[in-house]
């Protein structure tokens, strides 16, 4: 441990070491991308699950590797880390097995910030949730952070896209960077023209705030993601 990542506030559970795609590997070069240091103003500490991976988070939650969460999330709480979170916000699902679990606080997802974004644009709000895959993202998904009101949500999915599907259809080939920036804006900017009553986004997915100004910018509305919950939890450590 460097004595960088061992001024660390934050723990960041990760995908085991060598089970992610090459197509995720590329995404991971990008400021903004939730496992490269360079996205934070801060130390942080990664920490690799072992059984961690797209198959057994995202497609079908692993009750195993949830135990191996735990263990390991312990395990830096009794290094000095003060809070945890993870690289996929998939992991909403162990939300509230991991913050039982832990004796520090537990964030799992940027979608933790959906009640406080339906909240603070009013009960009848239209709020967009952009996720890695939206036939993947469950109710209990959603129940375990805490959202309680699903009218108004509208969550649309990246799984139509050809150039982000390559990554996990081919977890060995290189992916076109540029062609998956337009893939995530265009998924936005469908999601406006279907919903013109949208106030906000919510990025479910980790690989994602690279593009949260863009989103922004071509938007206008507010763009919420895994580096904005990470801030704002880092500054009331």
């Amino acid at each position: 441990m460097t004595s960088e990542t061992s001024a660390a506030k934050i723990g960041i559970l990760c995908w085991e070491t060598g089970q992610v795609p090459k197509g995720l590997q590329q995404l991971e070069t990008l400021v903004g991308n939730s496992t490269n240091p360079a996205s934070y103003d801060y130390p942080v500490r990664f920490n690799p699950v072992r059984g961690a991976n797209v198959h057994t988070i995202l497609e079908n939650p692993d009750p195993g590797v949830l135990q191996t969460m735990i263990t390991d999330a312990k395990a830096m709480a009794a290094q000095g880390i003060r809070a945890i979170t993870t690289s996929c916000g998939f992991n909403a699902i162990f939300q509230q097995q991991l913050a039982e679990a832990v004796s520090v606080p537990v964030f799992t997802s940027s979608l933790l910030q959906v009640p406080l974004v339906q909240r603070i644009h009013g009960p009848k709000s239209e709020i967009c949730i952009l996720t890695a895959n939206a036939g993947a993202l469950r109710p209990e998904h959603l129940s375990s952070v805490g959202i309680e009101r699903t009218e108004g949500l509208c969550i649309l999915g990246l799984e139509q896209c050809e150039e982000w599907m390559r990554m996990f259809a081919e977890p060995d080939a290189e992916i076109d960077l540029a062609a998956i920036e337009q893939e995530v804006l265009g998924t936005a900017l469908r999601a406006l023209d279907q919903h013109p009553g949208i106030r906000a986004f919510v990025l479910e997915c980790t690989d994602l705030p690279p593009y949260a100004a863009a989103i922004r910018r071509h938007s206008g509305l507010p763009v919420f993601d895994f580096i904005s919950m990470v801030n704002y939890l880092h500054s009331s450590l």
